[in-house]
């Protein structure tokens, strides 16, 4: 009795034990190895004791170990196929996706010939077609469309067809798709599906209607490209067609041409008309390019009243220009508009690619410097780029840097010509003439640096230096001498030049009616509206004006009775020409001469730099003459001078 219960108390712990072996691996059956290693390790040995214990204790390890084996062999699949899992997550995202709560995606599949396989209800909507007949249909023929035959697919699906004969994923894709004669465009995702075995079994991915996204995004990229004004390329497409072009021709060893056409007098049209008619007018004119350009050129706007003009074909600059010259006469033809027939003209500046600039950005700067010089030799000209131009503009640049110093600098100085009495030769006046010496570069001509402080907004300040200056200094001459200053068009462009000329007659102690303003008829062609008010502004503080170089520009004989000039001055070029006896000449002066007098002003020759000249004009009636034969511009000083002798008249 004891020995059984000894036996049955020895057999009770092994049994225990296995069974507490059996508990740990099915708990933790996720770590196979160290449960096989328990088994192995601690299992056998305590089934010694009995032999039969020890058989069942055998048999139980060997199924446990094997049942380890099986897990290991499990969790290694796992890891060295993970296609099995990507698969398994790629169908249920495009489960789903395909939701019918969802009215924007759908799922499609092909199987290895590229066939369309379980093609679902919303796919077959997207297509306008039974899902049943798309059944075994080739994807990619269909979304090809009619471009199928001829292989001129868009370049998105020829990316898709890649990524497919290459079992690569894409994502993303956006192509367009020809559905019942519309035009769709589809953004597709796809990857490829393998079996358990880890085959190749076909594709499976989702698709997405875009074309209300791409729409907006081409609307967007368009308004980015496109002049909203006249709908031409704007500057940025224009320098983007303007660079491959030069990119083909650097390749072809060729070349191309660039053009930029500005329209001559487009600020008067704004500021006499009005806005809305300027853009009428631009719109118009686009118009007129627009006719003439053909399949080899592109014109855009490059902004103002600037376009552009991209010549495929540059070879023959001869025939380049000749186009070039055709287009502005064309666009310098008069436009009517809004009730009103505008003349407004064009000019044009060209370059030839490469050869003037091998990029786009120098191309176009070797343009407008063409056109800077062809309207600054008048306008209505067409001008080649020369590397001349270039070298002018470095010496432009240099200039303007020394002229924004030269009044602070002290380097601007005035001199003063005479004016006399015709018959008698009395000093009536003296005209201030503005003169510039710098320490580096010496005298510069009034010619190079007057028209370039007007384009770099300088000569508002000098104006106002001058204009202060020729004043004070009148006060050392006699009361009855006046003091003639030159106004550019670009002052009058100031609301408050009025007010400048008022403070300079107040700081002086000046009599408004010793100061005389000179302007040109360039004036009365820009800003007339502004010009004729500031001048009345100017004209009832007492002071007096006179029309410069008449006959010389655009004769504006409506101004002459719209605005009080108390003095008519006649150029040089037309008394030269009646000492010469030229009939028009003589004629033209005798005209200026009776017209000046039938409306109450006086009239001044200038240039008159001999007798035979002097006895000519005198002839013709002028009342003042201003030559080199009565004084060249002199100083200050030389000037004061005239009457401190005691006399007032300068011999002739």
């Amino acid at each position: 009795m004891r020995k059984v219960r000894a036996v049955s108390a020895e057999g009770s712990f092994p049994a225990s034990f296995v069974g507490t072996i059996a508990a740990t691996i099915l708990l933790a059956s996720a770590l196979p190895l160290a449960i096989m290693t328990l088994v192995a390790v601690s299992g056998v040995p305590f089934g010694w004791p009995l032999l039969v214990l020890a058989i069942g204790t055998a048999a139980f390890d060997s199924l446990l170990i094997a049942r380890c084996l099986a897990h290991i062999r499990a969790l290694s699949l796992s890891r060295h196929s993970p296609s099995v899992l990507t698969n398994a997550i790629e169908g249920v995202r495009v489960a789903l996706l395909d939701h019918p709560d969802d009215d924007s995606d759908w799922q499609w599949q092909i199987d290895t010939a590229k066939n369309l396989t379980g093609v679902s209800p919303r796919l077959a909507y997207a297509l306008g077609d039974d899902a049943r007949a798309l059944e075994g249909r080739s994807f990619l023929q269909i979304l090809a469309g009619e471009t199928w035959e001829t292989g001129n697919f868009s370049a998105a699906l020829r990316t898709i067809a890649d990524q497919i004969k290459a079992r690569a994923p894409f994502r993303s894709v956006i192509l367009p798709v020809a559905v019942k004669g519309d035009i769709l465009w589809w953004e597709l995702s796809g990857a490829p599906v393998l079996d358990d075995r880890g085959q190749y079994c076909g594709y499976r991915g989702t698709g997405s209607d875009v074309t209300a996204e791409h729409h907006s995004a081409d609307k967007i990229n368009r308004m980015a490209r496109y002049d909203t004004l006249t709908g031409l390329p704007n500057r940025l497409h224009v320098s983007e067609a303007l660079t491959e072009e030069l990119a083909a021709a650097d390749k072809w060893r060729s070349r191309c041409a660039f053009a930029i056409v500005g329209l001559d007098r487009f600020k008067a049209v704004n500021d006499t008309l009005g806005h809305a008619v300027g853009d009428l007018l631009l719109d118009r004119a686009s118009e007129r390019l627009q006719a003439m350009t053909g399949p080899n050129e592109l014109c855009g706007r490059l902004g103002g009243d600037e376009f552009g003009i991209i010549f495929k074909d540059g070879a023959d600059p001869a025939k380049i220009e000749a186009a070039v010259q055709h287009i502005v006469a064309e666009l310098s033809m008069p436009y009517d508009i809004d009730q009103h027939t505008l003349y407004v003209g064009a000019s044009a500046g060209i370059a030839i690619g490469p050869r003037d600039g091998p990029t786009a950005e120098m191309l176009i700067r070797s343009a407008d410097l063409a056109l800077y010089k062809a309207k600054d030799l008048g306008g209505g000209l067409v001008q080649v780029y020369e590397a001349q131009l270039h070298v002018d503009a470095q010496e432009r640049r240099v200039l303007e840097i020394a002229l924004r110093r030269a009044l602070a600098n002290n380097e601007l100085h005035l001199q003063y010509q005479p004016v006399v009495a015709g018959e008698s030769g009395a000093i009536e006046g003296f005209e201030a003439l503005l003169r510039w010496t710098n320490p580096q570069l010496g005298s510069i001509s009034p010619a190079k640096f007057i028209p370039l402080a007007e384009q770099a907004r300088l000569i508002g300040p000098i104006g106002e230096w001058v204009l202060r200056t020729a004043c004070e200094e009148a006060m050392n001459w006699p009361a009855t001498v006046r003091v003639a200053v030159n106004v550019s068009a670009e002052q009058l462009h100031d609301r408050n030049f009025a007010q400048s000329v008022s403070a300079a007659l107040t700081e002086t102690g000046l009599p408004p009616h010793r100061l005389e303003l000179e302007v040109t008829e360039s004036v009365f062609m820009t800003e007339a509206p502004h010009a004729i008010a500031v001048l009345r502004e100017v004209l009832a503080l007492g002071v007096k004006l006179s029309l410069d170089d008449f006959g010389t520009g655009y004769s504006s004989l409506g101004y002459l009775s719209r605005t009080k000039f108390s003095t008519i001055k006649i150029d040089r070029s037309f008394v030269a020409g009646a000492s010469r006896n030229t009939a028009e000449s003589i004629a033209i002066v005798r005209a200026v001469v009776a017209l000046a007098d039938s409306l109450g002003m006086s009239t001044t020759a200038e240039g008159v730099e001999t007798d035979e000249e002097l006895a000519m004009i005198r002839r013709l009636g002028c009342r003042k003459i201003q030559g080199y034969l009565f004084g060249r511009p002199m100083n200050a000083a030389d000037a004061r001078a005239l009457f401190n002798k005691g006399s007032r008249s300068v011999a002739a």
